[in-house]
């Protein structure tokens, strides 16, 4: 969906982006992550040409995007920021209809649009889409950000720290909507944070950035059992590292599969740090497991949620391996 060919890009004397090639699948999430200043901003207004690239190509869908107008390459994609960016004097409803409007849609269908947008992320219709902007909390507005990168159906979705600003509590539910909503449309994801935690939580690849290059580009588990660097080992931190793996596998990774349990089980795709909360609150050190379609997957024990991680992996000794 998005390809990067050797693409640069200065400021004067400072290389942002140096002679960066990356390629991000049709339905992927990918994050990017790194210190301030390592480019993955940069990078991420390149895709919509917020910011020209010096050399190099980008393609999204095989197609160059110097060679279309850049009004018709920003509507199709959404782009969502940190600060919101809402039109402080135009209802929700119309914040969320204004590229929509722009391409002509029927009047029916805008309203259908805004409907279902505000329903998919937890905003009563009848209540907010007449309100502004100045009446939402700060979740309610990023949510109505989101619903308004979100309304012409685009099939890439470009994200600058938008939740970085919000409560961890607010930032936690949102980031379950998108989750949730990433899924269930296929919309292609490049997101851009400073939080390792969120980042494995969200991202089917993680792509780290220092000053201008992509030093390592892997999945959340290879990142926090394989770090490519001393960079890498120091943004998952040291001290919490056995924590957030059981954030990344699943009760389905660990299950004993030719065991069989009775009693309520948990889906395969239930995070290792939710089920060892389950084990202590039910008091019992082991769990049946189901697949998707509620078929008996294995038994997870608590002695393979603690057991030592592999050598290579403990400690973060796997520095310089990509």
């Amino acid at each position: 969906m998005i390809q990067f060919e050797r693409v640069s890009k200065r400021f004067g004397s400072w290389t942002a982006v140096d002679t960066v090639s990356f390629t991000v699948d049709e339905g992927e999430f990918r994050v990017l992550i790194g210190p301030s200043g390592s480019g993955k901003s940069t990078v991420l207004r390149m895709i919509n040409r917020l910011i020209p690239a010096d050399g190099g190509a980008i393609r999204i869908d095989g197609e160059d995007i110097v060679s279309l107008k850049p009004e018709e390459l920003r509507r199709r994609m959404g782009y969502v920021i940190q600060s919101v960016g809402l039109f402080p004097h135009w209802t929700v409803e119309r914040n969320i209809a204004t590229v929509p409007a722009l391409l002509g849609w029927p009047k029916p269908r805008i309203r259908d649009r805004v409907t279902e947008l505000l329903e998919m992320l937890n905003l009563d219709p009848r209540r907010y889409r007449g309100a502004y902007p100045h009446q939402l909390s700060g979740g309610q507005q990023q949510r109505v950000g989101v619903a308004r990168a979100l309304a012409a159906e685009p099939r890439i979705l470009l994200m600058d720290e938008p939740f970085s600003a919000l409560d961890p509590i607010t930032r936690a539910s949102l980031q379950s909507e998108l989750s949730a909503i990433r899924h269930r449309t296929g919309t292609t994801v490049v997101f851009v944070t400073h939080d390792m935690d969120e980042a494995l939580r969200l991202a089917d690849r993680i792509a780290v950035m220092d000053h201008g290059r992509m030093i390592q580009c892997a999945t959340p588990l290879e990142i926090l059992t394989r770090p490519a660097s001393p960079l890498v080992r120091d943004l998952v931190g040291r001290e919490e590292w056995g924590l957030k793996r059981l954030a990344v596998e699943t009760a389905g990774d660990r299950a004993r599969r030719q065991e069989r349990l009775g009693g309520i089980a948990l889906p395969v795709e239930t995070p290792l740090h939710r089920a060892l909360s389950e084990m202590v609150a039910r008091g019992t050190e082991r769990l049946p497991v189901v697949d998707g379609d509620g078929r008996p997957a294995g038994v997870l024990h608590l002695s393979d949620l603690v057991r030592s991680m592999p050598d290579d992996a403990a400690g973060g000794q796997a520095g310089g391996r990509a």
